[in-house]
């Protein structure tokens, strides 16, 4: 059986309704923990019948060589923790604690019938630039560390990989490093068994990007990168081509202008090929430097238009997907602006002509300075709330460094114990983001939700607030 017939035929005993994806919010396991698993590759397995989650496993104590974890999932909603892939091992040359394990993706040999990871492998001062490889016989793992190389000779930064439905060839996708002779991004084959590269068959030059990732369409390959700005998010772009082989088009940006990919770093896409849709999702990173352990992710779907060679990301705060069908749907909140709602302190509402009813709230400062939505409708169950703010401009600079988010405080119906702290990114002058928190509100129009400011490294203040949308409980 070929794996796209596989795939199909594996979708079908998936339940139709799933839970809802809400980019940017804190996922939670099935065991009610915070997913960990960064820089993800997510790798549809015919055999389990499942999607299987790999990202890289970050605490605070160890924010780069916690090894490689794994999550499984019958919907893209419902994930369940698995182990560590791969573990680290003290004094490794490759997989110890201290040293680089980023951007892991892992595909399945039919030639060998095994399963095989690779990612970017190096050490703290970023000085080796080489791809770990480990193998498995059974997807979840563990995985056996095999070798770190250098890809036909050449460095290797940020990792990539894709794998073609059409002839089921794989492909490693890589930026070769940061000095002036290391600006290129590479597509190099795999042999069969997955254990070692073959050929580059194309090579961008000069880009200086990172971050990549391959989707196919039934047209046309859409590579998207990343600017190479560290944590600092920025407008990642995309090349069309009909080959991969190429000539690949001109980037172009993939998002609407100065949200910063809505504050996130591409690395990797999914195509869903359901009984009535395919769709494609961006898989995302929303780096916090300041915690990146705690960073969020972001999985949108993504629009093509093959007319107009074109591909573009839009905002969505809640979605429902069905991954049997492929079909996916906005979810409908409620809306509450702040031109109803009550401020305290040196709190106040401010004329702003692209802000949603014209107005937008400032001076929130610390719990002496808040923002009260008062006869909110709640369900007596856990809500996603999305709040809808801008930072008011360029990143604050605080001692030489980027201060790149606003924190906030967040009580419902005044129980200071139940408070929760909403991460607001950085944005540009007028740009309004959102970022989204689950509250349980009682059930009934009489609940009250209070914003204020939390310390944030240099001072107490909160994001700028232009509205709220409660949306209704998950099924």
């Amino acid at each position: 059986m070929r794996a796209i017939d596989a795939f199909l035929a594996a979708l079908l005993v998936v339940p139709a309704t799933c839970k809802y994806i809400v980019p940017g919010g804190r996922w939670h396991d099935t065991k009610g923990s915070i997913i960990n698993a960064h820089g993800a590759g997510i790798t549809f397995d015919q055999n389990s019948g499942r999607f299987w989650w790999f990202g890289e496993y970050k605490t605070e104590d160890r924010p780069e060589g916690g090894g490689v974890s794994v999550y499984s999932s019958d919907d893209l909603g419902t994930w369940t923790w698995e182990r560590l892939a791969l573990a680290p091992v003290e004094g490794h040359p490759y997989i110890s604690p201290e040293n680089i394990i980023q951007r892991p993706k892992v595909a399945y040999s039919t030639e060998t019938d095994d399963y095989h990871m690779w990612w970017h492998a190096d050490n703290s001062s970023y000085g080796l630039l080489l791809q770990g490889h480990a193998v498995s016989s059974t997807i979840g793992g563990p995985y056996k560390f095999v070798d770190a190389t250098a890809p036909l000779g050449n460095w290797s930064q940020d990792f990539g990989m894709f794998t073609d439905y059409k002839n089921e060839q794989t492909y490693a996708l890589y930026s070769n490093g940061d000095s002036v002779e290391g600006r290129d991004v590479y597509i190099s084959s795999f042999d069969k068994n997955l254990t070692s590269l073959e050929k580059s068959v194309y090579r961008f030059p000069k880009f200086d990007l990172e971050a990549p990732t391959i989707m196919q369409t039934e047209k046309s390959y859409w590579a998207l990168m990343s600017h190479k700005t560290g944590y600092r998010p920025n407008n990642v772009v995309a090349f069309r081509a009909d080959s991969l082989s190429g000539p690949w088009s001109q980037p172009f940006i993939v998002s609407p202008l100065n949200t910063r990919t809505f504050n996130s770093q591409s690395g990797f896409t999914l195509r869903i090929k359901g009984t009535k849709k395919t769709t494609y999702l961006y898989i995302g990173d929303q780096w916090d430097s300041n915690s990146v352990w705690d960073s969020r992710y972001i999985w949108l779907p993504i629009e093509v238009n093959e007319k107009q060679k074109s591909l573009e990301l839009n905002w969505h705060d809640v979605y429902d997907l069905d991954v049997k069908t492929g079909e996916w749907s906005p979810v409908k909140g409620k809306s509450y602006s702040v031109q109803n709602a009550k401020t305290s302190g040196g709190a106040y509402k401010q004329e702003a002509n692209f802000a949603t009813d014209g107005v937008i709230l400032t001076g929130i400062y610390g719990n002496d300075s808040t923002i009260t939505f008062e006869n909110i409708e709640g369900s007596g169950k856990p809500q996603w709330v999305s709040f809808y703010y801008q930072t008011g401009g360029t990143p604050d600079r605080i001692g030489g460094s980027w201060q790149l988010r606003r924190i906030s405080s967040v009580v419902v119906n005044g129980d200071v114990s139940s408070m929760q702290t909403l991460y607001q990114r950085d944005t540009h002058k007028g740009i309004i983001l959102s970022t989204p928190l689950q509250l349980k509100l009682k059930k009934g129009k009489a609940n009250t939700i209070t914003v204020g400011g939390l310390f944030n490294g240099f001072d107490y203040k909160g994001a700028d607030l232009d509205r709220i949308v409660v949306y209704p409980a998950e099924h």
